[in-house]
């Protein structure tokens, strides 16, 4: 990248996420695919200096809520998106070969679609000299986004485009910065581990999905990697149409007190009740019928993909936990149907001598005679290496078959014990007893038994 260009990454670990701010050179900056959580870009901007002058958005992002509108509204940014977006709100409408001046630098509107139809990535240039491409879901580093949001009858003629976009993006020099939206985690597929930003010569290089010149065996190859995403998926996009609500950021740092027996009403009438401690926590005792979300990382996509979004939520967690948080995560995608918290927590809810429940982790060696394993990890871990005899169900699609399964004992197991807790407050929820949790993953099953591990072909 030019020494002339300062550009910083923002990663969201949980979501799989990087936006990015552009110093301007002069006071502001240019700020790509920000999320409605803009606590970390406000920090990176205000360590700076910086006054955020454009908001640019490369897609109708399907898995976060875009905070384009509030930037409009709180700094007086100008939005940047694609003109075939349609979107609902002041923005500048661009399309295929606009131009902005960003004052010293300028910016190039590429038309990409794949990912989704109106699909933009932005050139920044310094002068006449490409810097970097923010590629949003389209190059990505070491693969491509998912091009079946849109619907599955709609998956394959998407992904002819991206693989037109791709080799669109490829013939850029060498040296060009690649600056994707997505990365290792996000569930618009980016492989495990791989790095935030590359170049297009290192992507040439290295890129799998670069590397296929038929364009019928890449899109056999890019559909035939694509697993399953959260429901939220479905509605986001619209919202960001639309233009999420204008927050006010006071607002957003508490929930009322609710005393035991008013959560318990809640609870009886509907209400999810979300239990954000650690897994461990949740372990020893928690309410009867909370869904274990522990506030992490992932806090946001599990959320999402337990607690429908017009479900009333009430929250339990530890005094030392940020209420913030966990507030903004889910308000990144779309949930804000918080009723209130549990006052004085787990705690309060046993002194008023109402029941609780508990769901034992044990040890590799403990499995045996406990009955039916069931591994709540995606498709892909699953297929990679799992329990011989273990029942399959993703935690994503647990809720949908909990009550048809056979109440006999189980244990719950995933890569390391979060997801299986989930699991578990799932079964409970549907009606399921004598549940427990394996500590750990299949390599700490493998390690302490001697035995192998099951792989599918």
């Amino acid at each position: 990248m030019s020494s002339n260009v300062s550009l910083t990454a923002v990663v969201d670990e949980g979501l799989g996420n990087s936006c990015y701010l552009v110093d301007l050179g002069d006071g502001t900056a240019l700020v790509v695919d920000a999320p409605r959580d803009l606590r970390a870009v406000r920090a990176a901007a205000g360590k700076a200096g910086l006054r955020i002058r454009f908001a640019a958005d490369t897609h109708l992002h399907a898995d976060f809520l875009s905070a384009a509108r509030q930037l409009a509204h709180d700094d007086g940014a100008t939005v940047l998106a694609s003109a075939a977006g349609r979107r609902a709100f002041d923005h500048r409408g661009l399309g295929e070969g606009d131009e902005v001046d960003l004052g010293g630098l300028g910016l190039t509107a590429l038309a990409t679609p794949g990912h989704t139809d109106e699909h933009l990535s932005f050139l920044l240039r310094d002068g006449n000299h490409p810097v970097g491409v923010f590629t949003g879901g389209s190059l990505i580093v070491g693969s491509a986004a998912r091009t079946d949001l849109l619907g599955s009858e709609r998956a394959e003629e998407l992904a002819r485009a991206q693989f037109a976009s791709l080799r669109r993006l490829s013939v850029l020099p060498a040296g060009t910065g690649v600056w994707p939206t997505h990365g290792a985690g996000s569930f618009c597929s980016a492989p495990p581990g791989a790095d935030r930003t590359s170049t297009i010569g290192r992507e040439l290089a290295t890129n799998p999905l670069l590397g296929i010149a038929d364009e019928d065996r890449f899109v056999e190859r890019l559909l035939g990697s694509l697993g399953s995403y959260p429901p939220y998926f479905l509605r986001l996009a619209a919202l960001n149409r639309g233009g999420p609500p204008v927050l006010d950021a006071e607002t957003t740092g508490s929930l009322p007190q609710l005393p035991p027996s008013a959560v318990r009403e809640l609870r009886d009438d509907g209400a999810i009740v979300v239990d954000a401690r650690p897994a461990h926590d949740y372990s020893r005792t928690h309410v009867p019928e909370a869904l274990s979300i522990p506030l992490r990382p992932q806090f946001a996509t599990w959320l999402g993909w337990l607690v429908p979004p017009e479900a009333p939520v009430v929250i339990v967690r530890n005094p030392d936990q940020e209420l913030a948080d966990l507030i903004w995560r889910a308000l990144n995608i779309g949930i804000d149907r918080f009723t209130g918290e549990l006052a004085g927590g787990v705690d309060a809810w046993g002194a008023a001598g109402l029941p609780t429940s508990a769901t034992p982790v044990i040890g590799p060696e403990e499995i045996g005679g406990r009955g039916r394993v069931l591994d709540v990890r995606q498709d892909a871990e699953f297929a990679a290496g799992h329990l011989p005899g273990a029942v399959h169900i993703e935690l994503g699609s647990l809720q949908q078959t909990a009550r048809d399964l056979p109440v006999e004992p189980t244990v719950l197991m995933c890569g390391h014990g979060e997801r299986a807790m989930g699991a578990a407050s799932v079964l409970e929820r549907a009606g399921h007893r004598d549940l427990a949790v394996l500590a750990g993953g299949p390599g700490d099953w493998a390690e302490a038994t001697g035995e192998g591990l099951q792989r599918e072909p």
